[in-house]
């Protein structure tokens, strides 16, 4: 199974790189998949690259959806 985590792009440094950050950490990833992609926008992330566009609406509900499967999992290991 592949887990692709939705991310705010904070930079792009240069052409077909660009820096996410998602739960307070930043990574340097690839847009060679997605082509360029601004500051400011979302973008799904697998294994070092953007591998989707997203729109607001659409990343504020992956999100949400990430943050709820990391309180399920959160929970189950306090019991």
């Amino acid at each position: 199974m592949c887990l692709g985590i939705p991310c705010l792009v904070v930079e792009v440094p240069e052409k077909q790189w660009a820096i996410i950050e998602a739960g307070g950490i930043r990574r340097k990833i690839g847009l060679h998949l997605v082509g360029d992609v601004p500051v400011g926008e979302y973008v799904m992330v697998h294994a070092g690259y953007a591998v989707e566009k997203l729109d607001l609406a659409e990343a504020e509900e992956r999100i949400k959806l990430w943050e709820e499967l990391l309180r399920f999992e959160s929970a189950g290991k306090t019991e």
